[in-house]
């Protein structure tokens, strides 16, 4: 028996079955295997290959599993998984497919948009370029869907209302519906599938971090740049004050990375199958989350506004008046009270007291007023579509009322 197992090690009597394992065997264990081979691993692939005529499925699958290792072995050396790897990633396929991502999107492109700069420095195969489009997309699409969808809203509204639209713990949320899951550390080796980032170390503040400070020369004036007027000319579109970017390097929060790949995909279609498509998707994936604006406000002095906006419109001034009452003098009252300007009553408010009430009403009366939607909204970006009707001219409002 030992004879027989020395003469099947023999290189003059190996069919090319017993070659092709043993040169999968030495490439696996190193060259003290039995079969001695000068061929390079590229080599041993190709002559594998050859023989495949011969080879039954476990040495079949044992010659994939080598190649895979070399491939591997050898992409452990890019900071990001390669080009050619997107295409036979079927998580990425996956995610393609469940996003309903247009066809001319190629796999390689969704593959770039997973890989954050604090990954890959490269900014030919990172999503820093794809999500600054992607970002002036979305940041577009929302300011104009809330300016002319509500006209009459306070500045300081429509800040709270983009952030909820499209702001970072948004975007965020939206990447885990998507299924996407965080790679541990980023390398060539990964699947292409994974989000792909840098971490922050554990420990670090991420406010101190050279990417959240403020910019030095407005840093010091935070005294008179807590106005309206500042916001809009200093700060970014939720109202915040502005963040730099941050360095290649640097770590990133999962948050943060997870909202640049949206942003990347946003910019992603727009590039590779135009305009109508990326509005497309904002719409199915962004508009189609339910917000409840009237949560938003935030009046500290609801019936002193109310009687200012009445003066600037030429109002007359408001007038509080009891609607209906029960219990006065029981342990629960209940007043109604309505705000009235001559005939037409502004609002409605029930509460514990008559000063409840009132403010509940001055309140309503303020709602009903920055919450006007006009009929048949169209925004701007509607005459990018073929065959769109003649422009008309949306409605502007003066604005809020300044205290």
């Amino acid at each position: 028996m030992k004879r027989v197992q020395l003469q099947r090690w023999s290189s003059t009597v190996l069919s090319p079955r017993a070659r092709t394992v043993s040169r999968l065997h030495q490439h696996l264990y190193g060259a003290g295997s039995r079969c001695q081979s000068t061929a390079s691993p590229l080599q041993v692939d190709s002559n594998a290959q050859s023989n495949l005529g011969d080879a039954s499925f476990e040495d079949v699958e044992l010659m994939k599993h080598v190649r895979s290792a070399h491939k591997r072995k050898g992409n452990l050396k890019y900071p990001s998984p390669p080009v050619d790897a997107a295409i036979n990633s079927a998580k990425l396929a996956a995610l393609h497919a469940r996003l309903y991502l247009p066809s001319r999107l190629p796999p390689q492109t969704l593959a770039r948009a997973l890989v954050d700069a604090s990954a890959d420095p490269n900014a030919d195969f990172n999503n820093e370029s794809l999500a600054t489009l992607g970002h002036d997309l979305l940041t577009y699409y929302t300011t104009e869907h809330l300016l002319c969808t509500y006209p009459r809203l306070p500045l300081t509204v429509i800040f709270a209302a983009m952030y909820a639209y499209a702001g970072p713990k948004t975007l965020a949320a939206m990447a885990r519906e998507w299924g996407v899951e965080h790679a541990s550390l980023p390398g060539g080796e990964v699947d292409p599938g994974l989000l792909q980032f840098r971490r922050v170390e554990p420990g670090t503040d991420i406010d101190a971090t050279p990417n959240a400070r403020t910019p030095r020369p407005y840093a010091a004036q935070k005294a008179w740049r807590m106005t309206v007027t500042s916001k809009i000319f200093y700060d970014d579109e939720f109202g915040d004050a502005f963040k730099g970017p941050a360095t290649s390097g640097e770590g990133v929060t999962a948050e943060l990375a997870s909202a640049t790949f949206v942003r990347a995909v946003m910019g992603a279609i727009y590039l590779h199958a135009g305009r109508p498509a990326a509005k497309r998707f904002f719409e199915q994936h962004f508009l189609s989350r339910h917000l409840n604006i009237s949560e938003l406000f935030n009046f500290s002095q609801p019936a002193r506004d109310l009687a200012r906006l009445c003066a600037r419109e030429n109002f007359e001034p408001p007038v509080a008046r009891i609607i209906s009452e029960t219990g006065r003098k029981s342990r629960h009252p209940v007043f109604v009270v309505g705000i009235f300007s001559g005939q037409d009553k502004l609002g409605e408010g029930a509460g514990a007291s008559l000063i409840e009430a009132r403010e509940r009403a001055a309140l309503s009366a303020l709602k009903g007023w920055y919450l006007y939607s006009p009929l048949n909204v169209r925004v701007p970006s509607s005459m990018e579509e073929e065959g769109a009707a003649s422009w008309k001219p949306v409605y502007v409002d003066l604005g809020e009322v300044i205290v």
